[in-house]
């Protein structure tokens, strides 16, 4: 897909999550298949660039692909500054957050409260298109289908983006009354690509190869975004390629290579968290990683009195160590997306 000047390396695209999508994440996730991710937001107050979980999120040392930040607040001349400050510091291509339905970033009519005042919208998206144009750098948007399923007003939004600029729109189907309730739902989505010429993306409720090749063509979308399905289980986006690519569907991973991918995913985590943030943050990821396969209860339990980065290393190791013994390829777990993780 061209955005701008840039090619991304399929259509299968990972989704900015806040408190995941952190930079090892996303370079895993485009090791194992994603043609492109997106950072957790980043907030445009000035006063918070500084914070270390703001510098954090800025880190993008060692990534490869196509480097996408996601900027969120309410004010153009903010906003604007903030899409420069990113650029300045490598980012690619600037997305503007229109989605998030927290209660403490809506509350700020930051994220898809914004969706609410299509003026104050327009007025950001203007101003952040403005400021990006100088350095030839793209601007994408990410938004839900409206506030509530009364003001469903996705597609004036994204008629509006279009003729500011914006080079790409992503739409979650549900507003943001629905939050994570329910079932996404696709027919807004499919009418927002009819009426617009730059590419849509799919978002939402997709778990699977199957899922994701049946929204492609239920919404004749440009690609489709992953998100909390891809949590512990980053290997989705090669399975979504093959099948799209074959129609077949790829055998589970082996364990062995999982064992692998979560170590290499924990020594990045920390490198970048540090020993002591690490462990504690790193522990939700290998939640996700072990959720739904045998003994994944006790084995949970049991990391969260860990304390230091050599302990659970360790205890990953032994873990797959043992489900290995049970056979060569992880057995089939439940899929569960009904976690409140914000895309």
């Amino acid at each position: 897909m061209q955005l701008g000047n840039h090619i991304t390396a399929n259509n299968i695209f990972v989704a900015p999550m806040a408190g995941v999508t952190d930079r090892p994440f996303r370079t895993l996730c485009k090791k194992l298949g994603a043609g492109y991710a997106v950072s957790e937001m980043v907030t445009s107050r000035a006063d918070l660039i500084n914070s270390t979980k703001t510098q954090r999120r800025l880190n993008h040392d060692g990534e490869s692909g196509l480097i996408a930040v996601q900027i969120a607040g309410t004010e153009p001349l903010a906003m604007a500054e903030a899409a420069v400050f990113n650029i300045q510091r490598g980012a690619q291509i600037i997305d503007i957050n229109m989605g998030c339905p927290a209660k403490k970033v809506c509350n700020k009519w930051a994220g898809s409260a914004l969706m609410q005042d299509e003026s104050l919208a327009a007025k950001i998206i203007e101003a952040v298109v403005n400021a990006c144009i100088p350095h030839n750098v793209p601007v994408t948007l990410k938004m839900r289908t409206g506030w509530s399923e009364e003001v469903k007003n996705a597609s004036r939004i994204a008629l509006l983006a279009e003729g500011i600029g914006v080079q790409m729109i992503t739409v979650h189907g549900r507003t943001r009354e629905l939050g994570y309730k329910g079932f996404a739902e696709y027919e807004t989505i499919s009418h927002v690509k009819s009426i617009l010429h730059i590419p849509v993306v799919a978002n939402g409720d997709i778990d699977s190869a199957e899922k994701a090749a049946s929204v492609l063509a239920q919404t004749g979308a440009d690609a489709v975004m992953i998100g909390r399905a891809a949590m512990g289980r980053p290997w989705i986006f090669r399975e979504i390629t093959h099948y799209l690519e074959t129609g077949r569907l790829l055998a589970p991973p082996l364990i062995a290579e999982v064992k692998s991918l979560l170590l290499e995913h924990l020594e990045d985590h920390y490198s970048l968290y540090g020993d002591v943030m690490g462990v504690r943050t790193a522990r939700k990821h290998i939640g996700w990683y072990v959720k739904g396969l045998p003994g994944f209860e006790f084995f949970k339990d049991s990391m969260n009195t860990l304390q230091t980065t050599h302990e659970q290393l360790l205890a990953v190791e032994h873990y797959f160590d043992s489900l290995a013994e049970q056979g060569d390829r992880l057995p089939e777990a439940t899929i569960d997306i009904s976690e409140k993780v914000y895309e």
